[in-house]
C-alpha cells in the first residue's frame, strides 16, 4: 500500500460532496482553469504543514504542561477548546497516549472520518480503501509501510473514528527536549506522529531536523 497519491482513482470511499468536488476539480482541469500539479502541492501544504499546526500546538503543551496533559487525555474536546479549536455539535474527541508499552494508530473502517479541529484536511491515503482495510488486519505491516519499525513486544492499539468520535494520538516526547519551550517542541509534531502512522521527529537526526 503506498502512502501517496496512489489511490487518486479510487472514488469508492468518496462522499456525494467529495464526488462533485472531484467533478468540478476535473472539468476545470480540462477547461485549462487549474493546474492539477499547482494544486496537488497546495493540498499538500494544508495537508501536513498549515493544517496540522494546531494538533502540533496541543502535542506540545501536552508535553511540557502536566496538568494540561491529563486534561487532554480527561476530556480532548474541552482541552483543545482552551486553543479556541472547537469541531462541529456533537463532535467528541478523544486523545490517546503513546508510551514505552503502547503504540496507537487511527483509521476510520467506515468512511474517512477525521479530526479536522486539530489536523486539518485528511490526507488521501487516510480516506482509500487499502488503509481502512488493512490498518485493522495488520497494523504493524502497515507501519512499516511507513518507516516505522516497533519493538516485537510493543502493543499496537487501533482506533476506529466515527461521526461523533474522532482521536488524537500524542506521539511519544522525544529525548533530549528538557527544556525546549513549547514553539520548539511544536516543530518535532508531525500530521502521521499525531494519527499513528508516524513518530515525532528526533531531534539528534539532521534529516529529522532539516
Amino acid at each position: 500500500m503506498s502512502h501517496d497519491h496512489d489511490h487518486d482513482h479510487d472514488h469508492s470511499h468518496l462522499s456525494d460532496i467529495e464526488l462533485r468536488v472531484r467533478a468540478l476539480e476535473t472539468l476545470l482541469t480540462e477547461k485549462g482553469y487549474v493546474d492539477p500539479l499547482a494544486l496537488d502541492e497546495l493540498i499538500e501544504t494544508y495537508e501536513t504543514r498549515i493544517g496540522p499546526k494546531n494538533g502540533a500546538r496541543v502535542v506540545a503543551r501536552a508535553w511540557a504542561d502536566a496538568g494540561f496533559r491529563e486534561r487532554l487525555l480527561a476530556d480532548a474536546t474541552a482541552a483543545v477548546a482552551e486553543f479556541g479549536f472547537t469541531g462541529r455539535q456533537g463532535e467528541h474527541l478523544v486523545a490517546v497516549e503513546n508510551t514505552n508499552e503502547t503504540h496507537n494508530m487511527v483509521v476510520c473502517t467506515l468512511c474517512s472520518c477525521y479530526p479536522w479541529t486539530v489536523l486539518g484536511l485528511p490526507p488521501v491515503w487516510y480516506k482509500s480503501a487499502p488503509y481502512r482495510s488493512r490498518a485493522v488486519r495488520d497494523p504493524r505491516g502497515v507501519l512499516a509501510e511507513f518507516g516505522v519499525t516497533l519493538p516485537e513486544g510493543k502493543q499496537i492499539r487501533v482506533w476506529d473514528s466515527t461521526a461523533e468520535m474522532r482521536y488524537l494520538v500524542i506521539p511519544q516526547r522525544p529525548a533530549g527536549t528538557d527544556g525546549w519551550s513549547e514553539e520548539r517542541l511544536a516543530e518535532l509534531v508531525t500530521r502521521d506522529s499525531m494519527i499513528g502512522t508516524g513518530l515525532a521527529l528526533d531531534p539528534s537526526k539532521p534529516e529529522d531536523a532539516a
